[in-house]
């Protein structure tokens, strides 16, 4: 006799499905932010309050844990966000956009600094990179782009070191490698992008 699946049934069981997903996710997140940087399976699932086994159901390895978490952090990001008005003068334009990175790179500082201990041995982690990396240019190409405008022939060098200076590697460099506190970091940043974007300011 065939099976007919009652639609409340199929409703019920994929909303508990994603309510493990999200508590899988919620504590590999949790596991990093308190300094487990390459935390287990086996303490994930312990984390979570469930089994081995119910882990590996839902995340058929580490490298789709890791697009879950990754996918995570952004909404946490974009959560976060709060839009720059491009009409603002450059100095406070500046000014408010590397308050806002800082922010942002302390939101996700936990989770980059796992990342980099395996993003040579894992693609994922480097596409989840490359999404930060993208999502930063977008917004440095749309509050700076009168600057970059006038940049002419030297624009797409100006914008590569405007997202070089704002994104993770050059604030791991400053938090620590200098071992500076967020709001000297903060400073550097800000010098730094003030700086390149003066030579094309009208301002």
């Amino acid at each position: 006799m065939e099976t007919v699946e009652v639609p409340g049934r199929v409703d019920g069981r994929t909303a508990r499905a994603e309510r493990t997903r999200a508590a899988i996710v919620e504590a590999h997140l949790a596991l990093i932010s308190e300094g487990d940087l390459r935390p287990t399976g086996e303490r994930i699932a312990e984390r979570a309050g469930i089994s081995l086994r119910t882990l590996w159901t839902n995340f058929k390895d580490m490298e789709t844990l890791f697009e879950a978490s990754g996918a995570e952090v952004l909404r946490q990001q974009d959560a976060a966000y709060r839009p720059i008005a491009p009409g603002l003068p450059l100095v406070k334009r500046v000014d408010a956009y590397c308050r806002q990175r800082a922010r942002l790179l302390q939101l996700i500082a936990p989770s980059a600094r796992a990342a980099q201990m395996r993003e040579p041995v894992s693609d994922q982690l480097h596409r989840n990179r490359l999404k930060h990396i993208d999502r930063v240019r977008e917004e440095v190409e749309q509050l700076f782009a009168a600057e970059l405008a006038r940049a002419g022939r030297g624009r797409d060098q100006l914008l590569n070191a405007l997202v070089v200076a704002s994104t993770w590697s050059s604030w791991s460099m400053l938090r620590d490698g200098l071992g500076l506190g967020v709001d000297p970091a903060r400073a550097v940043m800000a010098r730094t992008v003030g700086a390149l974007l003066a030579e094309v300011s009208a301002d």
